[in-house]
Order: C-alpha cells, then sequence, then structure tokens
C-alpha cells in the first residue's frame, strides 16, 4: 500500500502495534532535557507533536503507562503491550488530545528531522548539534516558533 506523502507510518518493535498519522505533524522537538534522556537511554528523545484525532491505530492496542515527569505532574506514555517499546505521550500541558510521537518508531523517521533542539541547557556536551539549528536552552514561545497553521490546529485540539 503506498503512503500519502503527508501521512507517517510506524509501529512497534515486535509489530503488534502499528499507527498512522494522518498528516504532517504541528512541530518536531528534540528534546535534551535529562528526563528524556533517562527514558529513552539515549541523549535526546525526537518527538512529533501531532492531534491525537490525526493518529489511527492500524493494528493491535496501546496501554498507557504514568511515569513521573519534572514537572511533578507525571506523562502518559502510550506502549506496545508485548514489547513495551514507547510509541507516543501525553503530556499533563497539552493533555490527552495532543500526541508526542516518539519519532524513532516512523517507518521513515529521516522524513521528520527536529524543527527546533529543547532544553539544550541539559544535552550531552559530546553531541555537537547541526549546524544552524534552533536550539533553545529550556522551552520557548511557541508563537515565536511554531508557525500560524500549527497554532491554529494546537487551539482547535486544545478547544
Amino acid at each position: 500500500m503506498e503512503q500519502a506523502a503527508d501521512t507517517h507510518d510506524g509501529h512497534c518493535s515486535c509489530g503488534f502495534v502499528r499507527y498512522r498519522m494522518a498528516s504532517a505533524p504541528m512541530i518536531v522537538h528534540a528534546c535534551h532535557c535529562s528526563w528524556c534522556q533517562r527514558e529513552s537511554g539515549g541523549p535526546f528523545v525526537v518527538n512529533a507533536v501531532i492531534e491525537a484525532t490525526r493518529v489511527t491505530l492500524l493494528q493491535g492496542e496501546v496501554h498507557l503507562v504514568v511515569t513521573p515527569s519534572a514537572s511533578g505532574k507525571g506523562q502518559k506514555i502510550a506502549r506496545c503491550p508485548q514489547c513495551q517499546v514507547a510509541l507516543w505521550s501525553h503530556y499533563p500541558n497539552a493533555g490527552e488530545r495532543i500526541c508526542f510521537v516518539r519519532v524513532g518508531t516512523l517507518q521513515a523517521p529521516a522524513r521528520l528531522p527536529p524543527d527546533v533542539h529543547i532544553f539544550t541547557s541539559t544535552r550531552q556536551t559530546w553531541l555537537p548539534l547541526p549546524e544552524g539549528a534552533l536550539a533553545v536552552p529550556a522551552f520557548y514561545e511557541p508563537a515565536k516558533v511554531w508557525s500560524a497553521e500549527a497554532r491554529a490546529r494546537w487551539a482547535a485540539a486544545r478547544a
């Protein structure tokens, strides 16, 4: 089956869960915070921020696991119930109407490079950032980084 240019299919490691993002995300973050480093076991995690209504399970089901977070409010991680791979998260500030999809679980993750590197104040110093990459020490003001279309999508999803 051919995939439309603006859709993105993904799956867990064992293949039990398969999903589709029905459009491009609003934005893609490379998060270098120490919490993401700990949870992923890597120097950062890349998340595609998209409306939950645009993420469709094609096969299987996910298990929501609540984990601690720096905010103290926790996050809900959608994991495969068999292989336990994290597929996306729901953060308290966004709620369950927004998914932070783990780009590494997509079939073609190179199609979604980061738009912004966040929490670089805690990034691993041995990891150079790409020349010219937008990078901020903590978070940022979405109005200064997001497109008008992305801000409108966020507002509509949160309404």
